[in-house]
């Protein structure tokens, strides 16, 4: 007898086992998904996580009495501080004598006596002749000219001769061109005038002479179907009632604890946890430093400074420039404004020479103007008839004849069974429950004979008429 899983059983690769652990530990009821890590490489007793040994960084508050002594106030020495002694100034007193006003220069410098300079160079004697300067050149004196015959000049010469008599300020156009009155061109355009013809008016067309009219039929008119409901039951099933397995288990405890109103008629304590620890610590106030109160002192201010005690004044001359002293100097007699632009300047009168130009000989009219275009005075209105239309009417044709609704939806079809997995229910048709193994796979066993209240799929595998679904 053939037994099988449900691993085994299933065709689609959506249904497994609830697996246990493994066969190395004790069997337990509990389902726990085993995969091939937890199989292959299984947990070890006795191995601990390493300790980290990076110090914790916890706040290690001193157990003493708070000192409000810091390191500068230790470590300071205080010192007696004495003021600077000032500098006494001297009381000048002026040198007795006269000023020695013998420098470094004078005392090592000994004049000599120096003899002008004379150059090496002798000076240029200038030869003075009577005679007459030759100013013939050497190039001029041993040149000599060949005799060469002119060449004669291929270029024809030109024959234009300018005028000799005066510019009249015409030009070749201006004398040639002579003008001529505006003859009007004849136009052998046909006139644009209305022909009307005494003939009737033809108003045969191809279509009216080849147009034959049919007789339309009426159209068919398909009758309405009534809707008449299924007998069979609406089939429910989805894919989720389909591969859901309802295993027998418990439901999750919530952690959360249940919520309960706490009702107190006691006061309301206002103490925290920051006012029962907190620790009050004995701190000393910070010195301030008070700065002495001032004192005017006595006596008069001595305003007197070095430069009003050790000065001493001298008669100095003051400076006299050695540019002499310039004085304006005026003048009764009137000022000549004549330049030499001014006497030879003439200015000649100059003229805009006046543009050439025809006389025109068609004369602007005199008069009011009509308002009447050669449009309005030429055009001749005629009577229109409007044009009959030949265009068919938009009238929807009927037919006798059955429409044909066939598709190739319709004709080519095939309605195929559904292939239902036999682990997607509880019990597999044509197998019976044998029992769990150790690892977790459940086993069933194959059905010698079929059940008569059940069917048989395309597949082999009976199928019951009714199916227990847990949703």
């Amino acid at each position: 007898m053939t037994r099988k899983c449900v691993c085994e059983l299933c065709n689609c690769g959506r249904h497994r086992c609830a697996h246990q652990p493994t066969g190395l530990f004790e069997k337990s009821k509990q389902p726990c998904s085993v995969t091939e890590y937890a199989e292959k490489y299984p947990e070890y007793e006795g191995v601990h996580p390493r300790q980290s040994m990076k110090p914790k960084q916890e706040y290690k508050a001193g157990r003493d009495l708070m000192d409000g002594t810091t390191t500068f106030k230790s470590d300071y020495i205080p010192f007696e501080v004495t003021r600077r002694p000032g500098r006494v100034q001297e009381e000048y007193k002026p040198g007795s004598g006269h000023i020695d006003l013998g420098t470094t220069y004078k005392m090592d410098y000994n004049p000599y006596k120096v003899q002008a300079f004379v150059a090496a160079r002798p000076k240029e004697r200038l030869h003075a002749t009577g005679a007459k300067l030759d100013t013939m050149p050497t190039y001029k004196d041993d040149f000599r000219a060949w005799e060469f015959s002119k060449r004669e000049p291929t270029k024809p010469e030109p024959s234009y001769r300018p005028s000799s008599s005066k510019f009249a300020n015409l030009t070749t156009f201006q004398n040639d061109f002579a003008p001529k009155g505006l003859v009007p061109r004849e136009s052998f355009k046909p006139p644009n005038m209305a022909r009307l013809s005494d003939a009737p008016f033809d108003s045969l067309t191809s279509h009216r002479i080849s147009y034959i009219p049919h007789q339309l039929g009426a159209k068919f008119v398909k009758p309405k179907e009534d809707y008449k409901p299924s007998d069979q039951p609406f089939e429910d099933l989805t894919i989720h009632r389909c591969d859901f397995q309802g295993l027998p288990g418990e439901l999750s405890k919530s952690c959360k604890p249940d919520f309960s109103k706490v009702t107190s008629d006691a006061r309301f304590d206002g103490s925290t946890e920051f006012r029962d620890r907190f620790q009050q610590w004995p701190v000393t106030l910070p010195k301030v430093h008070k700065l002495p109160e001032y004192v005017t002192p006595e006596g008069h201010m001595d305003l007197s400074t070095t430069s009003n005690m050790d000065y001493v004044g001298h008669k100095v001359q003051p400076f006299i420039p050695k540019r002499p002293i310039s004085r304006g100097r005026r003048s009764s007699v009137p000022f000549q404004g004549n330049t030499t632009m001014k006497e030879d300047f003439r200015k000649w009168e100059v003229r805009k020479q006046e543009m050439i130009k025809n006389k025109e000989e068609m004369g602007i009219p005199t008069g009011k103007f009509d308002g009447l275009s050669t449009f309005q005075a030429h055009y001749i209105p005629h009577q229109l008839n409007p044009i009959q239309s030949f265009k068919p009417q938009n009238v929807v044709t009927r037919s006798l004849a059955p429409f044909y609704d066939g598709t190739m939806y319709r004709t080519e079809y095939t309605l195929k069974k559904p292939d239902l997995c036999p682990a997607s229910f509880q019990e597999p048709p044509g197998y019976v429950f044998d029992d769990v193994d150790h690892r977790g796979h459940k086993y069933f066993r194959k059905m010698l004979t079929p059940l008569g209240s059940k069917s048989i799929l395309t597949n082999g595998i009976p199928v019951p008429s009714e199916v227990a679904v847990m949703s």
